[in-house]
């Protein structure tokens, strides 16, 4: 459902309702939409970073420059077998 800006300041408490109810609300400013109204939600257990130690291996020369991929990247050839 959208609507606008002054309709969403009047029907603020509606809007709400139909929000937790699972509706898609977008309030619109000027006929384009500009805002949507979710519901908030609090999480049911903290997050914690981190998580994925010693899972992904990246390569030594990672960092490392390519000079074959950055001649193929600034200067692409369109068509390879022509030269």
């Amino acid at each position: 459902m959208q609507v606008n800006m002054h309709e969403a300041k009047s029907q603020l408490s509606r809007l709400g309702k139909l929000a937790w109810e699972g509706e898609e609300i977008v309030i619109a400013r000027a006929g384009e939409p500009w805002l949507r109204l979710t519901p908030y939600r609090k999480r049911l257990e903290e997050r914690k970073p981190g998580g994925f130690e010693g899972q992904f291996w990246m390569s030594p020369d990672f960092d490392e420059e390519d000079e074959e991929l950055i001649e193929l990247i600034e200067n692409p050839k369109i068509f390879p077998d022509e030269d």
